[in-house]
């Protein structure tokens, strides 16, 4: 595509590693960034950047002005949310708004991240694909609440306006450049600190972030408009990957499965800590009640359509640990 390419979120972990791939590619890079955000993942990246905000979309027109394709990667990820307004605000408004932008701006083509959090969950072992069943009312959680919304807002613009999107839903990535780090890389690197003394029974879905990236690109190049594509990797139990982190880390895994009803007054306690102090929390109870499933993904139709080609979660826990350590943050 000769036209630049805007990609939202590229000073995040997904967004960085989405745009970096597409500068790989030869593409020429649009980033969307926040007033004030960190830009350490955009060092080395080729790219003229623009300012904007998911909360700001007046700023929308401007940032996809002459732009030929749309990554957005930009999302309000936290599983602690004492402001459940700005969250919906920028994760189901805001991505509406940005899809109706790119439509004005004859953007040609839109690959939009969601999540699997966005897709029905199986929960008990079994795997989930895109065409397991969900319902709002069962997704747990304020942000897959809102990643589950600003699905179906998407979808709907496809169905009803013919908006060139394409959806991909990564699953648990973990690897190079999680500054902040996200939730799952807080877990990876307490972990490899030796610092995760116990855990609860259940299960995830870990993929390389890079992997994540590529699929976006695939996405990109093969995709189906208004079709969904899962960007995962392997399943793995708590117990299993923290036992494969300590491993690669070299030091003790724990050990102790706590129950779920004992650590529940713990985070309730935890949650007056952080509403009190301004502190985020360690455990929560919608945390908790998330645990309760395991989150088992089969990729099989973006393997079969895209030829996405996952590498092995030991590579991605491996990369993550390195990246962590080599950062000063193990």
């Amino acid at each position: 595509m000769s036209k630049p390419i805007l990609v939202t979120g590229a000073t995040g972990f997904v967004g960085s590693a989405v745009a970096r791939a597409l500068g790989a590619r030869g593409h020429r890079l649009r980033l969307m960034v926040r007033r004030g955000a960190d830009r350490q993942n955009l060092a080395g990246l080729d790219a003229e950047e623009v300012e904007g905000d998911l909360r700001r979309p007046d700023g929308f027109a401007a940032a996809l002005d002459g732009c030929g394709a749309l990554f957005h990667v930009a999302a309000d990820y936290r599983l602690w949310v004492p402001d459940p307004p700005a969250m919906m605000q920028a994760n189901v408004e805001g991505t509406r708004l940005l899809m109706l932008a790119a439509q004005a701006a004859g953007v040609e083509r839109i690959v939009y991240c969601s999540s699997v959090a966005a897709l029905g969950l199986v929960g008990d072992g079994s795997v989930a694909d895109e065409e397991t069943p969900v319902h709002e009312h069962a997704v747990v959680g304020l942000y897959k609440r809102s990643k589950y919304r600003a699905e179906q807002e998407v979808l709907a613009l496809v169905r009803e306006r013919g908006l060139p999107a394409v959806i991909v839903n990564p699953s648990t990535p973990i690897g190079p450049r999680d500054v902040k780090p996200t939730p799952t890389g807080a877990m990876i690197r307490d972990a490899a600190a030796g610092r995760m003394p116990a855990f609860v029974d259940t299960g995830l879905n870990i993929v390389h972030v890079d992997d994540v990236a590529e699929g976006h690109l695939l996405a990109f190049e093969r995709g189906v408009v208004g079709e969904r594509y899962i960007l995962g990797g392997e399943d793995w139990s708590l117990r299993h990957l923290f036992g494969l982190v300590s491993e690669v880390a070299g030091v003790k895994a724990p050990r102790v499965e706590l129950s779920r009803r004992v650590l529940w007054p713990v985070a309730v306690a935890s949650e007056a800590l952080a509403r009190g102090f301004g502190v985020e929390p360690r455990v929560t109870r919608e945390m908790l009640a998330m645990s309760r499933k395991k989150m088992f993904f089969s990729s099989a139709k973006a393997r079969r359509e895209l030829g996405y080609e996952p590498r092995p979660a030991r590579e991605a826990v491996g990369d993550a640990v390195g990246w962590f350590r080599a950062h000063g943050m193990i």
